[in-house]
């Protein structure tokens, strides 16, 4: 393991010190916190979220106007604790009520019972809505419905909602109805190594396969067939995107092509053309997108490609500004 850090027992600890110094004019960090600084005047329903660390640029990247407005951050690949999601959602309240976004893991899950528990019992105003939009390629597989980087564009989805000052209730099902309107599959062509004590998550760098339906943290589910061109995977793995999600000619769909962590951006774009060309010939319309690392599993080779129906409401929303470490639009 070849990587650029001082201490394995305080990775997460100097990572996030070094994000506050990058970033201190778009959020603070306290701790394992991250806060953007456009929550200090808001007047409206609150948008949180958690999850481990190792996943860079997510989720904290997505931290700042017109997105997340508090990111608790987890050890490497790990959840935060569900006292410290609760003290998140305590922060975000400012009297419209808090929306906690979760990924369907089941770290993630604890967490997120233990703060919804404990936000109940306070008496605070909070909804909370799970992201699990992956579908599973094998026919015979487990149907894991893992969360993937399909809960990004839903951060500004809900965020922009409530910047409408839309209720809780409507932002809440506004994400509700993004998360049901998508689906996503990863294809891993290497593996990634833990970063506090260089395991590998797998021996498929040693393979001439990739692994289609794999987990990002080496879970099973993934079936392993041999190396593919761009325009081959996108033929193997967007039929069964379009077909989830119920596209049909004269829809309109979002578009986004995750890399993993080691994937050249030159593979993305190859990939993300395959992809709307491809639904262009089934005449549905691509009418935005993400490209890019998003959330990624260190250096692990491969992408998610997501797919989701959209309407003119998604496509409104999404055309609103915002202001992120990775993420901007006027």
């Amino acid at each position: 393991m070849k990587k650029f850090i001082n201490s394995q027992e305080t990775i997460t600890d100097e990572e996030l010190e070094g994000f506050g110094l990058a970033y201190g004019d778009i959020l603070d960090v306290d701790g394992h916190t991250v806060v953007s600084k456009a929550l200090a005047g808001a007047d409206r329903v609150g948008i949180v979220t958690y999850g481990g660390s190792g996943h860079e640029p997510a989720q904290k990247g997505f931290v700042g106007a017109g997105m997340l407005d508090i990111q608790v951050d987890g050890d490497i690949f790990a959840a935060p604790n569900g006292a410290a999601v609760f003290e998140a959602m305590k922060l975000a309240d400012k009297g419209h009520g808090v929306l906690l976004l979760t990924l369907n893991y089941a770290g993630d899950q604890l967490a997120g019972k233990q703060a919804m528990k404990l936000a109940k019992k306070a008496g605070m105003n909070v909804r909370q809505v799970v992201t699990g939009e992956e579908i599973k390629y094998d026919p015979e597989g487990e149907d894991n419905q893992r969360g993937l980087a399909g809960c990004v564009p839903l951060y500004h989805i809900a965020a922009a909602a409530a910047a409408e000052g839309k209720s809780l209730d409507e932002v809440a099902d506004i994400a509700q109805r993004y998360a049901d309107s998508m689906a996503s599959i990863t294809v891993k062509s290497t593996d990634a190594t833990h970063p506090q004590n260089g395991m590998s998550f797998g021996d498929l760098g040693e393979t001439d396969q990739m692994e289609i339906g794999a987990g990002q943290h080496g879970e099973g589910g993934g079936v392993r067939v041999p190396m593919a061109s761009s325009k081959e995977t996108v033929e193997l793995i967007a039929p069964k995107l379009v077909e989830a999600v119920g596209l049909k000619e004269g829809d309109k769909a979002f578009v986004m092509i995750n890399g993993c962590g080691a994937t050249t951006m030159m593979e993305m774009l190859i990939l993300y053309k395959d992809a709307v060309r491809y639904l262009e010939s089934l005449g549905v319309k691509v009418v935005a997108n993400m490209v890019g690392e998003i959330l990624t599993v260190q250096e692990a080779g491969g992408f998610q490609m997501n797919i989701a129906k959209w309407d003119d409401e998604f496509e409104r929303l999404w055309n609103t500004p915002a202001h992120t470490p990775v993420f901007f639009k006027e």
